[in-house]
């Protein structure tokens, strides 16, 4: 099965294995850890400025190109997985022990803050 035919679903293991594959073939290499932590904060950047002027405060200049949000938060993606990629880091069982850190010590903790309650 191709990957044009494959389901649109994509596990974090694979997106790694796309990107390291990618950087391996196309990339040539990866850019070292701090270059791409400066690749990352620009990418941040970019989607800070869309929200800020889509959901903020702010407006766009006449001359700006408003930013597609959904390709900045795949260059952000991107870039998060390059630095786990060259860190050795397994994302799906970072994101898991994430979650259960989360998990048990914010149990109760959004579920009590009246700043949340409606």
């Amino acid at each position: 099965m191709s990957r044009s035919d494959a389901p649109s679903s994509l596990t974090l293991r694979q997106a790694q294995d796309d990107v390291d594959r990618w950087i391996q073939t196309i990339g040539v290499r990866y850019f070292d850890e701090l270059t791409n932590l400066a690749q990352l904060v620009e990418e941040v950047g970019e989607v800070a400025r869309i929200l800020s002027r889509t959901c903020g405060e702010q407006s766009y200049k006449s001359t700006d190109r408003p930013g597609e949000l959904a390709d900045e938060l795949a260059d952000v993606l991107f870039v998060t997985i390059c630095l786990a990629n060259q860190s050795g880091i397994d994302l799906t069982e970072a994101l898991r022990a994430n979650l259960e850190k989360k998990t048990s010590r914010d149990k109760d903790r959004h579920r009590n803050n009246e700043k949340l309650r409606e």
